[in-house]
């Protein structure tokens, strides 16, 4: 399936029924008043986050999600029906965008997280509503209100645990499909990986996380280059870095390079991503010969930069349960700390 994460749409709410001049007509109620009904309510354009989505390739197909008119009222006093509301599904971690002025209306980031981003016209008055006894045949109503039209950007970041980045063909894919049921392109050239791949890591019975193999960044990503910002967002609701560096050629320069051009990437694009909490994993180290001098070599060169790499083969699972191990406790404690956050958050506004 193509995995579409942009989409602009246009949401338009129903119209306002109009409101109704009429008067009764009764055969011994010769001075009926006024009974014209009012006019029903337009309905609302709806967003919801549904976790059965995982894209917005719906959105690319239809692109005006309209809601229902207001019928107009009638007589005896009868209003018209509201209209039927407009529900929109959308993947859970949808951003939702202003089209034209660029202000953020909604972040669907929490399952079945609903917001009204076109608000329905209400419904005009009848002519029963504005009768006084200084005003007992009122013969005007009230046209229903016009609905709100706006085109909304819709933008999808991934809700991942961990973010599995790095230069093209550092072997995330094959590291994805080792740890979790995720089943990725697999190939020996860059820029396999085109679109984002989810998948779920179980480390115990009721221990797991999310991870998202990013496709493969390069220098000059944080300004559109190969596959560019495009998928550096993904990145962004991450709670944890997982940067894989490729060792098999065994130069210890190239490798810390490699990281550097990722780190700058990450900085350039959003300073925040610079400081999330990372573990550098040196991958492919079954293509290595000399392996312990390689390693060792390698690790002296991370040491002076605070970096303390593991050493991984995802095709021979070396190091992998350590690895994982590792990421459960790091995104276990971020989960903590989030839940922390948002119950000091939630006590100072109460």
């Amino acid at each position: 399936m193509k995995f579409i994460d942009e989409a602009t749409i246009t949401v338009r709410s129903g119209h306002g029924g109009k409101g109704c001049v009429s008067f009764r007509r009764e055969k011994f109620v010769p001075r009926g008043g006024p009974d014209g009904g009012s006019g029903g309510r337009g309905g609302d354009v709806i967003l919801v986050a549904d976790s059965h989505l995982v894209t917005l390739i719906d959105q690319t197909y239809q692109r005006i999600a309209a809601a229902q008119d207001g019928k107009p009222g009638s007589g005896a006093n009868r209003s018209g029906a509201n209209g039927a509301e407009k529900i929109v599904k959308l993947p859970i971690g949808t951003v939702v965008t202003d089209a034209d002025s660029h202000e953020v209306l909604a972040d669907l980031d929490d399952p079945g997280a609903r917001v009204v981003i076109a608000r329905g016209g209400r419904g005009g008055r009848g002519n029963a509503f504005f009768s006084t006894p200084t005003r007992q045949t009122p013969r005007f109503a009230q046209p229903g209100e016009p609905g709100e039209e706006r085109r909304v950007r819709l933008e999808l970041k991934l809700l991942a645990d961990v973010a599995i980045i790095g230069l093209p063909n550092a072997g995330k894919s094959t590291l994805i499909s080792r740890i979790s049921a995720a089943h990725p392109k697999i190939a020996d050239y860059p820029f396999t990986t085109l679109i984002p791949n989810l998948g779920v890591v179980r480390v115990q019975e009721e221990r797991s996380f999310v991870v998202a193999d990013v496709p493969g960044l390069i220098e000059g990503a944080h300004a559109g280059a190969g596959l560019g910002h495009r998928f550096l967002r993904h990145v962004e609701r991450s709670r944890a870095l997982l940067h894989l560096v490729d060792v098999s050629e065994a130069d210890p320069e190239a490798a810390i390079e490699a990281w550097r051009v990722v780190r700058r990437e990450l900085a350039l694009y959003d300073p925040l991503l610079a400081a999330r909490t990372e573990i550098v994993a040196l991958s492919k180290i079954d293509a290595l010969a000399d392996r312990e001098s390689t390693l060792g070599a390698m690790k002296r060169t991370f040491a002076p930069l605070g970096v303390e790499p593991l050493a991984i083969s995802a095709v021979s699972g070396e190091g992998i349960d350590p690895l994982v191990k590792g990421l459960a406790d790091i995104v276990e404690r971020e989960r903590k700390a989030a839940a922390h956050e948002a119950a000091q958050v939630e006590g100072m506004g109460s």
